[in-house]
């Protein structure tokens, strides 16, 4: 361009952007040949196409397509994650969703390492890996997290971790539903994105803009949640989010970083005019806030017995000749542990049932079975 007798200044225009501004200086030292004068100019085609592609630059963040295409795909990963999570009329949102914004999450994570100048391609003694067709081969979201200069919180790993055992268990397999079951992990994993873009490379690149809040045609209280999410959920499934519950502590699980829970409740106003029925948001650790998770836990612990507790209940109702050894026969006729079925939970290497047990074992005892 200078040799073509663009001036510094218009040069400089061409160069300069919000995520990477340039010194004027250092286009006249590269006039005057004090520095990179060992590299070739470019050609004339070169600069055409340089020229014709101007500016290249997404005009709501001001990231250039090329040299920012790692933090572009990253954000528009996740915008189609959440767009097509709320589309209406598709079946198998939750695994749309984990598929696209384990994507977005993989492109975050590489803009990251590259701009920290870390080499995050697979190498086998010392040597780059390639794929099949000779490109090589950059680390997987997995080996991304793994990486000690992983820059994200350890609740954003669990929920990461959570999604792609869960991705991996419904790869090619029917489904049926489970987004009910897994929507508290799928909103942490927005708004673990969304914060870590906004710590990891500014503010301006943050998503609420363009995605607001999604809105529903119903509400349900507990029961029929309780429905909804124990509905159809594959055993498969069941026993992998136990087995990866069972191996988090309970401040683990109970971190919002692995999985999102807010509280709908009907908002009363002094004027019927301003009643309405919205989200609150309230922040960690007010009264507001442990208010919220009193109700959470009220809502949604169930009753849980141990066996001996079932036999004892199921005497007092009117089977005096009922068991362990009965309960135990039942158990096993009906494959009561499946954790698909919802019976009971374990916890802790303790196994312990829900009233809905109590009430098949009084219901089959009513039908006649016996021994």
């Amino acid at each position: 361009m200078l040799q073509k007798n663009y001036v510094p200044q218009d040069v400089h225009a061409y160069f300069s952007r919000p995520t990477r501004s340039v010194n004027q200086a250092r286009i006249s030292q590269i006039k005057d040949g004090k520095m990179h004068a060992g590299i070739k100019p470019a050609s004339d085609l070169e600069l055409d196409a340089f020229l014709s592609a101007w500016p290249d630059i997404d005009p709501v963040t001001g990231l250039h397509l090329r040299g920012d295409e790692l933090l572009i795909k990253a954000r528009e990963a996740m915008i189609a994650a959440v767009h097509t999570f709320n589309s209406a009329g598709l079946f198998f949102r939750a695994e749309l969703f984990i598929v696209t914004s384990e994507i977005a999450w993989t492109y975050l994570m590489h803009a990251y390492y590259k701009r920290e100048g870390v080499d995050y391609r697979y190498k086998k003694a010392g040597v780059v890996q390639k794929t099949k067709h000779g490109a090589d081969k950059f680390w997987e979201l997995g080996q991304c997290l793994a990486h000690g200069g992983c820059p994200v919180e350890k609740g954003v790993i669990d929920n990461l971790n959570f999604l792609t055992e869960i991705r991996h268990e419904i790869e090619h397999q029917s489904t049926d539903r489970i987004d009910d079951a897994l929507s508290a992990k799928l909103q942490a994993c927005c708004i673990n994105f969304n914060d870590a873009i906004k710590t990891l490379f500014g503010k301006e690149f943050a998503l609420e803009k363009r995605l607001p809040i999604a809105l529903q045609f119903v509400t349900f209280d507990g029961a029929q949640r309780a429905g909804l999410v124990g509905q159809d959920l594959p055993p498969n499934l069941a026993a992998a989010m136990d087995d990866f519950h069972n191996g988090l502590t309970d401040a683990e699980q109970a971190d919002p970083k692995f999985r999102y829970r807010v509280a709908f409740v009907p908002k009363v106003a002094g004027k019927a005019s301003k009643a309405d029925l919205a989200v609150e948001f309230v922040k960690a650790g007010t009264p507001e806030a442990e208010h919220v998770e009193r109700v959470l836990l009220k809502e949604t612990e169930r009753p849980k017995h141990r066996p001996m507790e079932v036999v004892a209940k199921v005497k007092a109702a009117g089977f005096p000749e009922f068991a362990i050894f009965d309960h135990t026969q039942l158990v096993n006729q009906l494959d009561a542990r499946n954790p698909g079925k919802g019976y009971g939970v374990d916890v802790a290497g303790q196994w312990y049932w829900y009233d809905g047990w109590l009430e098949k074992v009084m219901e089959k005892l009513n039908e006649g079975w016996t021994r």
